[in-house]
C-alpha cells in the first residue's frame, strides 16, 4: 500500500486543485464545499481509502464507482454525468483523469520523500569548495568532488558519486548508486535512477600502425535538461569533443547505452536495452521501442517512432513510424536479401499483374 501523509503534511483538495492549475491546466470541483477536504495519498478505485483521492480513466471500470471509498475521485465531465446519485466521495473534474492521476502522484511522491528525508548524512564525504544550497539531502557514503553545485532540494541517494565541477539543478533526485563523472550538467525536476552512469568516456580509439589502439581522451561532457528521466543502469558517455545532450522532458528507460556527442531532442522517449552509437542526432517528440540498434553519425528528424527491435542504419529525414526484424545472415548474402525484401510490393503487384493477364488469356 503506498504511505500515506500525516493529517498535518497533508494538503486540502483545493490545494491539489491548484497545483494542477499551476501546470497550466484545469481542474474544477464539483462541489466548491469540498476544497477543505485533506487529502493524505493516491489511491485505485478499489483500494482508496477515506483519506485518498483516485481517479477513473477506463470506463470499462465504471461500476467500482459505486463501492469506492475514496475522498475523492478525478472524473471526466462525461462520465459525471452518468451518475444516476450524488456519489459519496468528492468530485474533481478533469478532462484526463489519468493525467491529473500522473501529476498527483509525482507530487505526493516528492512530499513524502521530503516528510522522509532530512539533510546530510553523517557518512557523506564532501569536499570543502562544494556549494551545497538549502534543503538539499545528502544520504549515507555519497561522494559530493571539488566544486559541485548542488541547487535547492537536490535528493542525493546513498552510494552516489558526484564527480568535481558537476552542476545539478533545483529538485532534481538522484536514486542510491548513481555515478556522475566530472562537470556533468543536470538540469532541474530530474530523476536518476539507481547504477546510471553519466559522463563514462565514450568509445574512442584510433588504429595504431604498430598494432593495438590509440586511446582518444573524451575533453567533452554530458548535458542534461530539465524534466529528464534516466533509468536504471542507462549510460551516457561524456563527448569526445562536443559535448552529449540529453535535452528537456526525455525519458529514458532502463539500460539504455548513449554513445558520445549523441543529441536526444526534446520529449523523446526510450524503451529499454536501446544502443545509440556515437554522434547520431535525435530529433524532438521521438518514440523508440526496446532494443532498437541505431548506428551512428545518423540524422533521425522530429516525431519519428521506432519498434522494438530495429536497427537503423541509416538517417530518418521523414516522420512516421519505421519497423524492421531480419534474421541475421553473413553481410554479403543480408545485402541481397535486403535489396529483394525491399522490393517486395512492387513484386508483389506485378505477379499479380501477370496472374491476371494469365487468367484472361
Amino acid at each position: 500500500m503506498p504511505v500515506l501523509l500525516t493529517a498535518d503534511q497533508a494538503p486540502t483538495l483545493g490545494q491539489l486543485v491548484e497545483f494542477v492549475a499551476q501546470q497550466g491546466l484545469a481542474a474544477t470541483l464539483a462541489d466548491p464545499a469540498s476544497a477543505a477536504l485533506k487529502i493524505q495519498g493516491i489511491g485505485s478505485l478499489q483500494h482508496a481509502s477515506s483519506v485518498e483521492i483516485s481517479f477513473l480513466s477506463n470506463p470499462q471500470l465504471f461500476d467500482q464507482l459505486t463501492h469506492c471509498q475514496a475522498a475523492a475521485v478525478i472524473l471526466s465531465e462525461q462520465v459525471y454525468a452518468q451518475l444516476s446519485t450524488p456519489p459519496a466521495f468528492a468530485v474533481v473534474l478533469f478532462e484526463q483523469p489519468y493525467l491529473m492521476y500522473a501529476l498527483l502522484a509525482q507530487w505526493f511522491d516528492q512530499h513524502r520523500l521530503q516528510a522522509l528525508e532530512h539533510g546530510i548524512h553523517a557518512t557523506a564525504v564532501i569536499h570543502p569548495s562544494a556549494q551545497i544550497a538549502a534543503n538539499v539531502h545528502i544520504g549515507p557514503h555519497a561522494v559530493i568532488e571539488a566544486d559541485v553545485v548542488l541547487a535547492e532540494n537536490v535528493r542525493i541517494g546513498a552510494g552516489c558519486v558526484v564527480g568535481a565541477g558537476t552542476q545539478i539543478g533545483k529538485n532534481t533526485r538522484l536514486q542510491p548508486r548513481v555515478t556522475l563523472y566530472h562537470q556533468v550538467q543536470i538540469g532541474e525536476r530530474c530523476l536518476l535512477h539507481s547504477g546510471c552512469v553519466i559522463g563514462a568516456d565514450g568509445f574512442g580509439f584510433a588504429p595504431h600502425p604498430q598494432g593495438g589502439w590509440a586511446k582518444i581522451a573524451q575533453v567533452g561532457t554530458v548535458e542534461i535538461g530539465n524534466d529528464v528521466e534516466i533509468g536504471a543502469n542507462t549510460t551516457v558517455d561524456r563527448g569526445a569533443l562536443d559535448n552529449t545532450v540529453i535535452a528537456d522532458g526525455v525519458k529514458l528507460d532502463n539500460q539504455i547505452m548513449v554513445g558520445h556527442n549523441v543529441h536526444i531532442g526534446e520529449h523523446t522517449a526510450i524503451a529499454a536495452c536501446v544502443g545509440i552509437a556515437g554522434s547520431t542526432h535525435i530529433g524532438a517528440h521521438c518514440i523508440i521501442g526496446g532494443a532498437a540498434m541505431i548506428s551512428g553519425h545518423l540524422t533521425i528528424t522530429d516525431h519519428v517512432q521506432i519498434s522494438g527491435g530495429t536497427a537503423i542504419t541509416s538517417s530518418i529525414k521523414t516522420a512516421g513510424r519505421y519497423s524492421g526484424v531480419y534474421p541475421y545472415a553473413s553481410h554479403k548474402d543480408w545485402q541481397h536479401n535486403a535489396a529483394v525484401i525491399s522490393q517486395l510490393s512492387q513484386l508483389r503487384k506485378r505477379v499479380r499483374s501477370l496472374e491476371r493477364n494469365s487468367t484472361s488469356q
